[in-house]
Parts: structure tokens; C-alpha cells; sequence
């Protein structure tokens, strides 16, 4: 499983609005995303309009053309691509920064766990 984490600008004035949007996702859209394998995808953001995406995702490029041939993307993609910047006439969806991972615990964690003595 992939791991994926991105980034984008929500502009500032549109922060609150964008805010409400996420608060009640269309039920098509939440069903396509996971359909097209988007999965464990959360949104965070901060109070300056910075963005941090994540998700897992068998392929990223393969989940993106998923979405890409849904009419409920299509949509949802018109409606947000106004509330960001830099996005240079891409879709939100892929025109994301993604960022690369440095670590990750579980790759770093020997295979089997140490043996714990008491009275050590």
C-alpha cells in the first residue's frame, strides 16, 4: 500500500467555507473516492490556508484516473478548484504538491519485537 501525503493553498478568505464543504461531502463522492481506492484519506488544515493531504492507495495514478472518469468528480473538482492557489488550471486533485516520506516507524522497526526482562 502506498502512502501519500500532499499539500495545497486554500486561499484565505475562503477558508471558513472550505471548512463547511468537508464537513458534509457529497455521499457519491465519499463512495467514489473509496471505489477508486482512497483509502484511509484524511484532510488537515491549518489556520493559514495550508493544506496536508494523506491517503492509502494500492496506486496513486491508477486512483486518480478512477476518479477522473467518475461525473461526481468532475463536479466536486469545478466546485473546489476555487478555493485554492498555484493550482495553474490543474484540478485539485492532481495538482497537489506531494511530498516525499523521510520515515516511516513501522520500515525502521525490527521484525520481531525485543524481549522485555523484568528486573532489568
Amino acid at each position: 500500500m502506498q502512502r501519500v501525503c500532499f499539500q495545497l493553498q486554500v486561499r484565505p478568505e475562503r477558508i471558513e467555507e472550505y471548512r463547511q464543504r468537508h464537513a458534509a461531502v457529497w455521499p457519491d463522492m465519499c463512495q467514489a473516492l473509496h471505489d477508486t481506492g482512497w483509502h484511509n484519506y484524511s484532510l488537515f488544515l491549518r489556520e493559514d490556508g495550508m493544506l496536508i493531504g494523506y491517503l492509502e492507495t494500492p496506486d496513486l495514478a491508477a486512483a486518480q484516473a478512477g476518479m477522473a472518469a467518475t461525473e461526481v468528480n468532475a463536479r466536486w473538482q469545478a466546485e473546489m478548484a476555487e478555493f485554492f492557489v498555484d493550482l495553474d488550471g490543474a484540478a485539485p486533485d492532481t495538482g497537489f504538491l506531494q511530498l516525499e516520506e523521510v520515515f516511516h516507524l513501522e520500515d525502521q522497526l525490527p521484525t520481531t519485537a525485543p524481549t522485555v526482562h523484568e528486573g532489568s
